[in-house]
C-alpha cells in the first residue's frame, strides 16, 4: 500500500506505450466540445487536430527533451513538453484534462517544469509560444511571471498537422520568463 497522498501529482518521461493517451488527451485540451469543458479550448480560432501520434513520439523520441506525464491516483490528467534550447528551455503542448482545470494543476504542473528545467539543464529562461487571441491564456502566464515579447511567429497555415485556422489573423506570440 502507498503512503503517498492519494491526490499528489506524480511526474515520469512519456513513452511509447503513452501515445494514444497523449494524443486524446491534448485533443480534449484544446479542440472539438470536449475541449470547452474547460477555458483552454481553441475551438473558436481552430478546428482539425492539435497533434498526432506522429508529433507526441517526435517529441518523446527527442534527444533535447522531455514529454512529461502528469499523473493523479495513476490516471492521467496532464502533460507538457520541455526542450533544453542552449541557454533557455521551451515548454510546450502544455496540456490539463477538461474537467480538471481551474483546480490549480496548471499552476503546480508549470512551477514543477520551470524547476526540472533549471535544475536539470542550468536554463535561465523559460520560453514558449501561444496564439496571439489567446488573450485570457496569455493573461495566465503573465500571472505566473512571464512576459509578452511582442515578437510574433507566422502560424502555419496550410499545416493541417497544427489545425485548420477559423481566421486569419492567427500567429504565435513568444512569452518568456526568467528562471
Amino acid at each position: 500500500m502507498s503512503t503517498a497522498h492519494p491526490t499528489a501529482l506524480t511526474f515520469r518521461s512519456a513513452v511509447e506505450a503513452d501515445v494514444p493517451d497523449l494524443v486524446e488527451l491534448v485533443e480534449s485540451a484544446y479542440r472539438g466540445d470536449a475541449s470547452r469543458a474547460g477555458w483552454t479550448t481553441e475551438a473558436d480560432y481552430l478546428d482539425g487536430q492539435r497533434t498526432d501520434p506522429e508529433g507526441v513520439r517526435a517529441i518523446i523520441d527527442s534527444a533535447d527533451g522531455v514529454l512529461l506525464v502528469v499523473e493523479r491516483a495513476g490516471e492521467l490528467v496532464a502533460c507538457c513538453q520541455l526542450e533544453h534550447r542552449g541557454d533557455h528551455a521551451y515548454f510546450g503542448m502544455f496540456a490539463v484534462r477538461p474537467g480538471l482545470q481551474g483546480g490549480g494543476l496548471g499552476k503546480e504542473i508549470l512551477a514543477e517544469a520551470e524547476r526540472r528545467a533549471r535544475e536539470t539543464w542550468g536554463a535561465g529562461e523559460m520560453r514558449m509560444t501561444v496564439v496571439n487571441v489567446r488573450e485570457e491564456l496569455i493573461a495566465y502566464y503573465v500571472r505566473r511571471g512571464y512576459r509578452r515579447t511582442g515578437e510574433l511567429s507566422p502560424f502555419p497555415y496550410g499545416d493541417e498537422r497544427f489545425g485548420v485556422p477559423l481566421r486569419d489573423d492567427l500567429a504565435f506570440e513568444l512569452l518568456v520568463k526568467p528562471l
